[in-house]
């Protein structure tokens, strides 16, 4: 007998967008619908309330397969597997190496040796960084201030007197001046020289077709505040001129691609970066493609991934765990080939044990939990994901063209254009978190009412990274955090506290139940955002007894909190009560401002606040 199959709502009539967008409007009862359901990123999309199957039918890419040109799907074909990589600072070869060995045997499978001072490494160093470690099976990296011809050499070296197969190594040497052009301002010995340096790296590296010895650092964009389309843009275009400077010097297209590894950092914008991931690898292949490779392999974008500084905070730092799994989450689902979540105490001091472990194994739950690895392109079909893709390459392709006509990567820096851009829009962002249109958990929003800072703190935490030559011919790009201006402020005021009474800020609370609990709970986390004590309450009969209970507590602020309409009368109640012996505070934008202006209240907090501006005021009021 013949199985009958039905489709599955076949019995429900479809429905057409313009069904959809009248039931919305509808609903919004007059409201624009612009303004209240569609979202305005700061990569300057507009982000729909939905999607359909139709808003696919323009995008071209989805003929191909995972695997395939021009690799928007993916570079590998059957998965998604990605290498988990881990940092070692190495000041001692012999302790790096023991600590590698160690991070081998928990799960990782890519290694990344940073030297944060000048070192020359030679074979010896080599034999001894790496002993024990079995190549063909792990990849290893060379970042920081080691990143030179010599060490690509030195490790070429070592691997050939090894019994290694030369095709089967997979490692990596940093090698980036174009990107550190950007951070310290010069070439030292000219941009001849570091052109030169990496022909010959390709060329003397070649028997290692899996080692890759120039990197675009495009992390280091986010990490001083640009947009995802500009990191993604900018990378493309410092990629871009490795390939044009190489090509001129008569290195072969196919060996200068093969050799480029991408460094992205990862955001909070889980799905914008999936999409950025998918965007970049299809621009890549189109700007490779140009310049006509032997090979179409030549043309995949190979991409380590490392979650971003950018949003991390020194308040509150198990938060930064709950950002870096999304972050890894974004990361493996737009298929990176290898990935390094940053510890959850990295900013502020050496990570532990502890912390790297945590890290380490946020990516392995992906694995082994989560199965993240085991499909290819896991993000395909999605049609908000997909029209991401689209819209994020059309804006990042806008702007590498932008910076083509400026004569590319090295001119617009030099002509101070893509400074200029990242600062705008740093800016921008700098000003959505004090405002709090951007939140950070613990530190702008929501902080610990109880976490204090008691221990001396290096300055430099709360700085951007300023690494600029004092020979630099251009502006430099200084990677910062947009949480250190609150954290600066939070840490001023414990500071003050070892030798003076913290300041309490009191709610006088009184009148409409529901107002005064809501304007409580918000002027609470206002003022704790600066690491003042906050004192809630119940609610008080009179303005009088509030005032008593303040005095006895012994508030340096008092906020009133109440309904609009009570305020006409309270709130003057409570200013000529209190006559300027403390700071008085009305919790709210009250319609009747003006009037309650008139009487002498300067003092008011509300959604619409700049709150790093009126609380920097606060505490100079306060002689902090």
């Amino acid at each position: 007998m013949a199985e009958k199959y039905n489709k599955l709502f076949e019995e429900f009539p479809p429905i057409s967008t313009q069904q959809w967008m009248d039931k919305v409007t509808a609903d919004l009862k007059g409201a624009d619908f612009n303004r209240r359901l569609v979202w305005k990123t700061n990569e300057g999309i507009d982000v729909q309330p939905f999607y359909r199957e139709e808003d696919l039918e323009k995008l071209v890419y989805l003929n191909s397969l995972p695997g395939e040109f021009p690799y928007t799907r993916g570079n590998k074909k059957n998965n998604n597997e990605w290498l988990v990589r881990q940092s070692i600072t190495v000041n001692d070869f012999s302790e790096a190496n023991k600590k590698a060995l160690t991070y081998l045997m928990k799960g990782v499978n890519s290694l990344a040796f940073v030297f944060n001072t000048r070192t020359e490494i030679t074979v010896a160093d080599m034999a001894v960084l790496l002993h024990d470690i079995s190549l063909d099976a792990v990849e290893v990296n060379f970042a920081g201030n080691c990143c030179s011809r010599r060490v690509a050499e030195a490790f070429t070296e070592y691997v050939k007197q090894g019994n290694w197969d030369l095709k089967s190594i997979r490692a990596s040497v940093e090698f980036d001046p174009f990107g550190k052009y950007a951070l310290v301002g010069n070439f030292k010995k000219g941009q001849e020289h570091v052109i030169e340096n990496a022909a010959k790296m390709i060329r003397s590296t070649a028997e290692l077709t899996k080692f890759r010895t120039l990197a675009v650092n495009g992390k280091n964009y986010p990490n001083a505040g640009s947009s995802i389309v500009q990191e993604l843009a900018y990378s493309l275009a410092q990629g871009a001129e490795y390939l044009t400077v190489l090509t001129e010097q008569g290195v072969e297209i196919d060996a200068v691609a093969k050799n480029v590894k991408f460094n992205l950092s990862i955001s909070a914008n889980y799905f914008l970066e999936i999409a950025k991931l998918r965007a970049g690898r299809m621009l890549w292949a189109q700007i490779v493609k140009a310049y006509d490779p032997k090979s179409d392999d030549s043309c995949k974008m190979i991409v380590h991934a490392e979650t971003g500084s950018w949003n991390k905070t020194v308040y509150d730092p198990f938060v930064n765990a709950l950002r870096t799994q999304t972050e890894a989450m974004s990361a493996s689902l737009g298929g990176v080939d290898s990935m390094t979540v940053l510890p959850f105490d990295a900013i502020y001091e050496v990570s532990t044990e502890f912390s790297d472990r945590i890290a380490r194994n946020q990516q392995l739950l992906l694995k082994e939990e989560v199965n993240f690895d085991k499909i290819a392109d896991p993000g395909a079909g999605s049609y908000y994901i997909e029209e991401l893709t689209a819209s994020i390459a059309d804006q990042a392709w806008k702007l590498f063209l932008e910076v083509q006509e400026k004569g590319g990567f090295l001119a617009s820096l030099r002509a101070g254009f893509i400074q200029a851009e990242i600062k705008k829009m740093a800016a921008k962002r700098d000003l959505n978190i004090a405002t709090r249109r951007e939140n950070l958990l613990g530190t702008n929003q929501f902080p610990n009412f109880n976490e204090k800072i008691d221990h001396e703190m290096n300055p430099a935490v709360f700085a951007p990274i300023d690494i600029t030559s004092d020979e630099a011919e251009i502006e430099t790009l200084k990677p910062y955090r947009g949480a250190q201006t609150f954290e600066a402020l939070r840490y001023k005021t414990d500071v003050y506290a070892k030798t003076n009474k913290r300041p309490l800020a009191f709610m006088l609370t009184m009148g409409n139940l529901n107002m005064r609990k809501a304007r409580a709970q918000f002027a609470c986390n206002f003022f704790a955002v600066a690491g003042f004590d906050v004192l809630d309450n119940n609610g008080f009969e009179t303005v009088e007894e509030g005032w008593a209970a303040a005095q006895q507590a012994g508030a340096a602020i008092v906020v009133i909190c109440s309904s609009d309409d009570e305020y006409t009368e309270l709130a003057p109640a409570a200013f000529d009560v209190i006559n300027g012996k403390v700071i008085f505070v009305v919790a709210g934008a009250p319609a009747n401002t003006d009037e309650l202006k008139a009487k002498g209240i300067t003092n008011f907090i509300s959604v619409k606040s700049n709150l790093l501006s009126e609380l920097k005021a606060y505490q100079s009021t306060l002689g902090i």
